[in-house]
């Protein structure tokens, strides 16, 4: 009960440090991993550890599946090539240029446990990176990229860290043999991550009626999909994407207004203490973890930890440079393609780790098969802590000054914004003038102002006083034909947003504003309806 009420209070000051952080705009990924070091820091706390085997089933299955809702499918098939290339092949080189470092640095470590290490700190942060990206101004086709390498190399390093894993206990591995296993258990997972997004859309579609079930489903989801992927022992972690990837791209189908919204605060709840949790939980390990590496001198230790970090930032340029380049070279059709060296800079340099890289490590076991002390654990949660604090504290807070540095024009998604809103505007007036001219002209007046108004100022108006006309008040009937008409309207509305969103042209944050809007404004309508 005491440890409860321990992290129950020290959640509360991360809460208290996030609205800060919101207040003065400083990244909360940074907020975080400073918070774990205080923590650590603080006498008399007691030492919490959860079960390694249960810390994977808590915290990825939801963080990814989080991930996986708000990445636009559209722009992931437009950016597929750069995002395979660095979630997949800077991954793997990140971990091998990682594991050769550790080998040769660390004395006594084997070549699997470095490779453990090195596949941990591999893949960077999706939440780190949109947190500290957002409002900086970077071009959307980069955002995309960054979302969706860090979307997918969690992926991918999450199953080098298995086959690692079990090269470790199992005392053997050959190396082609964990290459066809790769690849046939990513893709069964894919399929598997499919198969429940199906099956989830379809109950959604025909049974699901009430707004509490249909979102208690949508937090059941991600788990059923990552459990199910791992009782056939093939890629829970792709499972997870794959299923939020699929309900994502037909939320506008399933889910009926209500329910999104419910649905986006809650999961931005869950997420929000899921991700301050995690770094307390580290926090409150660290003084155990010192204790367990106190055999190596300070010296030895920063030293390890500066060459660990160092690799990992380098690496990423080493990678970055030339396979932004060479694809260039080869193809005439890429080389057509806009390109601005400086975002290429800016992607190299946007490399945060973060939760999930953490939520690895303290995965890892206790003891191996033969009950022996699993070696070089407290070592390596220590190395991929420095490995988050420093990418996340140097890269996180210095990448604003970058940009300013590199004198990269802000991308203004205002113009986008209009554009969008122009055309939904303009789709709708003309769905007026179609189907509704046999309404009363009183009625049809009202109506067609609300949208010009709208067309005119292209954001959401309050209703004059005398909208109705010189203060007389409409009959119950009257008022809810009107306010019928405005719901029939908002899904005309809605329907133009996804049909844009499903062709690509519209950018995913304003797709997202958009729509909340419009499930608000629905909401809204449906409660001002009178019922006798």
């Amino acid at each position: 009960m005491e440890n409860i009420t321990v992290i129950v209070m020290l959640l509360f000051g991360v809460a208290f440090l996030s609205l800060l952080s919101k207040r003065y705009n400083f990244p909360i990924p940074i907020v975080l991993v400073l918070c774990g070091v205080a923590v650590s820091i603080i006498p008399g706390l007691p030492v919490i550890a959860l079960n390694p085997d249960v810390v994977f089933i808590i915290f990825l299955p939801p963080l990814l599946y989080h991930a996986a809702w708000y990445t636009s499918w559209s722009d992931f098939k437009q950016t597929v090539r750069p995002i395979s290339l660095a979630a997949i092949g800077l991954v793997f080189f990140t971990t091998v240029a990682v594991a050769v470092a550790a080998h040769y640095l660390i004395g006594g470590i084997s070549w699997p446990l470095a490779f453990l290490l090195g596949a941990i700190v591999s893949p960077p942060d999706a939440v780190s990176a949109t947190s500290i990206t957002k409002g900086l101004g970077l071009h959307p086709r980069l955002i995309a990229i960054l979302e969706g390498e860090s979307l997918v190399n969690d992926a991918s390093g999450l199953v080098a860290y298995k086959y690692a894993l079990t090269a470790i206990i199992a005392g053997n591995f050959v190396l082609w043999q964990a290459g066809l296993n790769f690849v046939v258990m990513s893709v069964i997972g894919v399929l598997i991550g499919l198969g429940v997004g199906y099956i989830m859309s379809f109950i959604h579609k025909k049974f699901v009626c009430d707004d509490i079930i249909e979102v208690t489903l949508t937090l059941l989801t991600p788990f059923a999909s990552y459990l199910i992927a791992e009782h056939f022992e093939c890629s829970g972690v792709l499972a997870v994407v794959s299923t939020g990837l699929f309900l994502s791209a037909r939320s506008g189908e399933i889910f009926t207004h209500e329910s999104r919204i419910m649905t986006g605060t809650i999961w931005s709840v869950l997420t929000n203490i899921l991700n301050g949790l995690i770094f307390i939980l580290i926090g409150l390990q660290l003084r155990q973890i010192v204790l367990g590496i106190d055999n190596y001198s300070g010296i030895s230790l920063a030293i390890w930890a500066i060459a660990i970090s160092g690799v990992v930032i380098v690496v990423r340029f080493l990678w970055v440079i030339p396979a932004s380049m060479l694809p260039r070279f080869i193809s005439k059709r890429i080389r057509q393609e806009e390109f601005d060296y400086r975002n290429m800079i800016i992607f190299g340099w946007s490399g945060m780790r973060g939760v999930v890289s953490m939520a690895a490590a303290l995965a890892l076991p206790l003891t191996i098969n033969n009950g022996e002390e699993f070696p070089f654990r407290s070592l390596i949660i220590y190395l991929v802590f420095c490995v988050i604090l420093s990418t996340l504290v140097i890269q996180g807070s210095t990448l604003p000054w970058l940009i300013r540095k590199l004198k990269i024009d802000p991308y203004s998604i205002v113009a986008e914004e209009y554009m969008v809103r122009n055309q939904i505007v303009s789709q709708t007036i003309t769905h007026i003038e179609d189907h509704f001219s046999l309404l009363n002209d009183n009625l049809l007046h009202n109506i067609k102002s609300k949208y010009e108004v709208k067309f005119n100022r292209l954001q959401k108006t309050e209703l004059p006083a005398n909208f109705f006309g010189n203060g007389n008040v409409m009959g119950i009937e009257i008022f809810n034909d009107f306010t019928k008409i405005q719901i029939d309207l908002l899904n005309v509305e809605r329907a133009k947003l996804e049909q844009m969103h499903k062709s690509g042209n519209v950018n995913e944050e304003i797709f997202r504003k958009i729509e909340k809007e419009l499930d608000l404004e629905e909401t809204r309508l449906a409660m001002e309806m009178y019922d006798g």
